[in-house]
């Protein structure tokens, strides 16, 4: 018997709601389920929160106060129930997440609104089994991985789900509230609006020249914006460089358009590609389905897309067209 069954079974007999700490000791005391690990109440009252969070109203258990569960079938109410669709009853074990959504649940479901160290989240993620992963550091992986978004989004001014408070430990934005740092997220969402707004109204050749000034914030060289006669569609060549070592050359399109991008432009860039060239479009707007399809298929040359909502981001993380800025902020010292 698993851990949610074994619970199933405690709480139908005890008839009424009971804290995760003893479900866990009528559990073990009755044999219902063994485990390993050292700490079964955390695990037990982790299986039973996500079987909510997950499985919504299909869940056999409500939480009926913090820590404390009941069976949903004596017509009790989740004390906080989010309101989303629940999936398939199965789907709780089919359900695989990236090691950051992973954490994103864990802290959303078990912390509390209290951080966590990352050893102790990669431990709820590992118990849970939300992740699918063969590493031997998984802990490791989890920290590299949410310090990468972070510093990632702050590059391109937007705010990340996860907040570091040091010495490994992480909680989320959204915890926060709306202070300063809510303050901060919606002016940088309103700048994001007004220099979408911007490119949008710029003309066809600015739009190119400002896509080859990205470009080489990018580190591409040789970019070279053509001429308007052109070259079957392609706006700007260049090469991409990585690490000194690798050298990619890229034909890029601009497209300063209001309506999605289809597939036989997808085509066209393709089809217009020189000898070891790779296609790359870039529009203010976004892509159809079949333009993804068209760009993802593994029997021809990669053409990568960049949207919109990409290109503004792309912007503010390499500072072209806005600029950051700081202001120093002082708190008391509790010590």
């Amino acid at each position: 018997m698993n851990a949610i069954d074994a619970s199933y079974q405690v709480l139908l007999q005890a008839k009424t709601p009971l804290r995760y700490e003893e479900i866990t000791k009528k559990v073990l005391n009755g044999n219902l389920w063994s485990t390993g690990g050292i700490t079964p109440h955390r695990t037990i009252y982790s299986k039973l929160a996500m079987d909510i969070k997950i499985l919504g109203a299909k869940s056999r258990f409500v939480r009926t106060a913090p820590s404390t569960f009941g069976l949903r079938e004596w017509g009790l109410i989740d004390f906080n129930v989010d309101e989303v669709v629940p999936p398939e009853e199965s789907e709780i074990e089919k359900q695989k997440y990236s090691f950051t959504d992973a954490a994103e649940i864990v802290l959303d479901t078990l912390a509390d609104k209290k951080p966590m160290h990352y050893n102790d989240i990669a431990d709820q993620i590992l118990e849970l089994e939300l992740v699918n992963t063969q590493g031997k550091t998984p802990e490791a992986t989890l920290y590299s991985m949410i310090l990468t978004e972070i510093n990632r989004n702050e590059k391109r001014g937007k705010a990340s789900r996860f907040v570091k408070y040091g010495q490994g430990i992480f909680g989320l934005r959204k915890w926060l509230g709306e202070g300063l740092a809510y303050q901060i997220e919606r002016q940088n969402e309103h700048v994001k609006k007004e220099l979408s707004e911007r490119i949008k109204k710029l003309k066809p050749q600015e739009f190119e020249l400002l896509i080859g000034r990205l470009l080489i914030k990018m580190n591409f060289v040789d970019v070279e914006v053509t001429k308007i006669s052109g070259d079957g569609g392609i706006d700007i060549r260049g090469t991409l460089v990585v690490g000194y070592v690798i050298r990619t050359k890229m034909a890029i399109q601009a497209k300063k358009w209001k309506n999605n991008v289809q597939s036989p432009v997808v085509q066209q860039v393709r089809g217009s590609l020189g000898a070891h060239e790779q296609g790359m479009i870039i529009t203010t707007s976004d892509f159809s389905k079949g333009a993804v399809e068209e760009a993802a298929r593994t029997d021809a040359v990669p053409v990568a897309l960049v949207n919109g909502q990409q290109l503004v981001e792309l912007l503010i993380e390499h500072q072209i067209m806005v600029k950051r800025l700081s202001y120093e902020l002082i708190s008391l010292d509790d010590e």
